[in-house]
């Protein structure tokens, strides 16, 4: 029996021409196609730079160095996330800070946000959560009053947009950050095989981002250090930061522009799913189907069920789950809370830090959601979840 995934790619045979024309020229590393898909980023999203890399999680990383994040500073991110949106605040040497979400997206809240705020926190991660874009102009208020930085972990939402001042926005514009990250992971909006980038409309965050990103090494004359420019060869080059190898390959970035040009297409098949979803799952009395709210689009990456129940929930969850697997739909589970995990256990977080996070998670199951996704694979989604969740009324 053939497994329905959660999620897939798309790749057609323009982008497979694409990247073979960029293997067979010249470059296929630090080439033209790197800039040329930063500048379809930034026409796409509204942003004034974009710095390419190599995963999402480079990204992540980078932009907490940029932001001057370091050794005894506080960052308050979303527990409702992959790992890699705490790890990468560990990696600067400062601490996460977990703020609850709310109940509904799983985003995280504002006033949970408030709450965590001390002397030490520097920035803060919001995670578009499912690609649902979170109260971004709420979270930049908090963030003007006490001075702090936003980081939007959109590695979910390229795509979403938001109201603002009447007007929709895309996510990634910076109307209310200081830089937005994302990430062309194979099951993201699109894809670039591996791969990420941070778009800002800061000039000092963006050459801080194009110096982490090559070694910190700049080519680049009228930024070098040295008092003698005159004198300087065509050879000459300068470390000016301790950066990384996170470059992304000009083959990659040629998928990247082939398939941005899809974006809305593959986003629009995406919420003709979600309709259907929602039709015919909202006649179930014991799941709750997502929520978007009135000033967002939301990008679709992923599409959650969340069990009605106060009692045995891991129990009916896991339930649920075997019964779609072994009816060969590949359901999976976003997100176990980051500080549950092991690594985060040994740093000292606990258990019930944040009660409505936990709660999502014991309840929630991502269906297959990704724009090859057909008409009779969802038929069968829709009938065996009807048949379990039929049976766990029975059982009650």
């Amino acid at each position: 029996m053939k497994m329905i995934p959660y999620s897939h790619q798309t790749i057609d045979s323009q982008d497979i021409k694409e990247v073979a024309k960029v293997l067979r020229s010249g470059w296929i590393t630090q080439g033209p196609k790197i800039k040329e898909f930063e500048a379809a980023l930034c026409k796409y999203t509204g942003a004034k730079y974009a710095v390419a890399v190599s995963s999402g999680t480079a990204a992540l990383h980078i932009s907490c160095l940029a932001a001057g994040i370091e050794k005894n500073d506080e960052v308050i991110t979303s527990p409702i996330t992959f790992a890699a949106s705490a790890n990468s605040i560990i990696y600067c040497g400062a601490r996460p800070v977990f703020a609850d979400v709310e109940p509904d997206t799983a985003n995280i809240d504002p006033r949970e946000i408030r709450k965590k705020i001390t002397k030490r926190t520097k920035a803060i991660i919001p995670v578009h959560f499912a690609g649902n874009p979170c109260d971004l102009k709420e979270i930049n208020k908090i963030a003007k009053k006490n001075k702090l930085i936003v980081i939007e972990d959109a590695a979910h939402a390229l795509g979403a947009k938001y109201r603002s001042s009447g007007k929709w926005v895309k996510v990634g514009s910076g109307r209310h950050s200081d830089m937005t990250i994302f990430s062309f992971h194979p099951l993201k909006s699109i894809t670039t095989g591996e791969g990420g980038a941070i778009l800002t409309n800061n000039k000092d965050f963006y050459r801080k981002l194009l110096l982490l990103r090559n070694h910190g090494i700049t080519k680049e004359k009228n930024m070098f250090k040295a008092k003698n420019k005159k004198t300087i060869g065509s050879w000459y080059y300068e470390m000016q930061d301790l950066g990384f190898n996170y470059r992304i390959t000009d083959f990659q970035c040629a998928l990247g522009i082939s398939q941005l040009k899809r974006i809305d297409k593959f986003i629009s098949k995406r919420r003709g799913i979600v309709k259907i979803y929602n039709k015919e799952l909202s006649k179930i009395d014991n799941i709750e189907l997502p929520v978007q709210k009135r000033d967002v689009k939301s990008a679709w990456h992923l599409y959650q069920i969340r069990l009605k129940t106060k009692t045995n929930t891991n129990a009916k969850r896991k339930k649920v789950f075997d019964y779609l697997r072994k009816k060969g739909i590949g359901v999976q589970v976003h997100y176990i809370p980051v500080y549950l995990q092991p690594f985060y256990q040994k740093l000292g977080y606990k258990k019930g830090l944040c009660p409505k996070a936990e709660i999502f998670y014991q309840r929630t199951i991502s269906l297959p959601l990704y724009p090859r996704l057909k008409s009779p694979e969802i038929k069968k989604i829709v009938s065996a979840i009807k048949d379990i969740t039929g049976r766990l009324i029975q059982e009650k």
